[in-house]
């Protein structure tokens, strides 16, 4: 038998530590002797062991405190929430705040994650793509050459800050849709919550170089316009993870890497250039959960398709009276692309859109064949995507 000599130590002092102890080194319904000098010890002991599920007794001047057969104390009741690397199809609301892996005591309170179920929002990916995403933070600080002179005509300088403006909304309803999510994944699938947050500071960081950018040589911004609103408040309100992870990442980021890309290519200073590169890269990490997350999902349910089509439906019904794109915004890129103010330069810079609008179109249609959507169906969804881009 194990012999716990406490001597003057009481377990209010950290006593119980040693018992703890050596009870842990013994087998459950084996026996440890206690002996200590400590007022009180008497009443303490038998109070500790009473809260560990613990049998004790006098015994020849000290105690025998004999190990519970079950799990000790709190763990009496307690439930594993299952292998740390693995995720089960639905999480608990009382599992609440705990890591995957850990077990939680009988009791905890129940919190309200509404996406809770694997189908719901897990894609094998999640993980992987949050790591990429840590590993390929850069710091706007110094990933950009601030530094380096820009000297462009006016009407090149307030094209590039038109065109900013309207990335900087457009990134701002890209951050708002991710945090609002993260904020209901249960921790279980942390992986996917990590993801999301992770993703919510990319879109922090794009609006943060892209009002830089914006005021190197402005004192404000440019035009907000009415539809350009009203395009991203469908995204913004709606209610349902994957149709909103849907109508943002796959149609609408997806269309903006497109966009990002003409302009990291069409860029007439460096900075511009960088921003536009970096950025991209970012979003493609979107994108790429987006499909990841959806094509789990199709195909766990095949008939989601249709709400998905519906989702597309309902937002080209919402948006039929607005203008779409800002003609600002348009214009401004035709510009760009153009580079002179030549009537074949203009026409240059037009086709040039022209191009960028069919790539976008082109895009959109391979990832809804990609999760799931007949050729034909794709086609048409595609074509029903706002004009607004995003």
């Amino acid at each position: 038998m194990i012999v716990v000599d406490l001597r003057d130590l009481g377990l209010d002092r950290g006593g119980h530590l040693l018992v703890k102890r050596a009870l842990g080194r013994s087998a459950a319904g084996d026996a440890v002797a206690v002996r200590g000098s400590a007022p009180g010890l008497a009443v303490d002991l038998k109070a500790w062991c009473r809260s560990q599920g613990h049998e004790v007794e006098a015994d020849d001047g000290g105690w025998k405190v004999r190990r519970s057969a079950t799990a000790d104390g709190r763990w009496r009741r307690a439930e594993a929430t299952g292998d740390p690397s693995a995720v089960v199809d639905d999480a608990p609301a009382h599992w609440g705040l705990a890591a995957r892996g850990a077990t939680v005591e009988a009791g905890a309170p129940a919190f309200d994650f509404p996406l809770h179920t694997r189908d719901a929002i897990w894609a094998d990916e999640a993980a992987a793509l949050y790591a990429q995403a840590a590993a390929a933070q850069w710091d706007p600080a110094t990933a950009i050459p601030w530094q380096t002179p820009i000297d462009l005509p006016d009407e090149v300088e307030d094209a590039i800050v038109q065109i900013l403006t309207y990335l900087i909304e457009n990134e701002t309803a890209a951050l708002v849709v991710p945090a609002r999510f993260a904020a209901q994944v249960h921790p279980h699938f942390r992986e996917v919550m990590q993801l999301l947050a992770i993703q919510a500071a990319d879109e922090a960081r794009h609006i943060e170089v892209f009002t830089r950018r914006a005021l190197l040589r402005r004192s404000r911004l440019a035009l907000s316009t009415v539809g350009g609103q009203a395009s991203l408040k469908t995204l913004v309100d709606e209610a349902d993870f994957a149709l909103a992870s849907f109508l943002l990442s796959v149609l609408g980021e997806g269309s903006f890497l497109n966009l990002l890309r003409f302009l990291h290519e069409h860029a007439p200073d460096p900075v511009t250039q960088a921003v536009m590169r970096l950025t991209a890269q970012d979003e493609a990490r979107h994108v790429a959960f987006g499909i990841a997350h959806l094509t789990r999902h199709v195909e766990a349910d095949p008939g989601f398709l249709t709400r998905l089509a519906s989702a597309v439906e309902r937002r080209h019904d919402a948006l039929a009276e607005t203008a779409g794109l800002n003609e600002e915004v348009f214009d401004a890129l035709v510009l760009l692309a153009a580079g002179a103010w030549q009537p074949e330069a203009i026409e240059r810079g037009w086709d040039a859109v022209q191009t960028l609008q069919r790539a976008m179109e082109d895009g959109r249609r391979q990832r809804l064949v990609r999760i799931g959507f007949a050729a034909d169906a794709a086609a048409a969804l595609s074509a029903l995507h706002t004009r607004n881009f995003m």
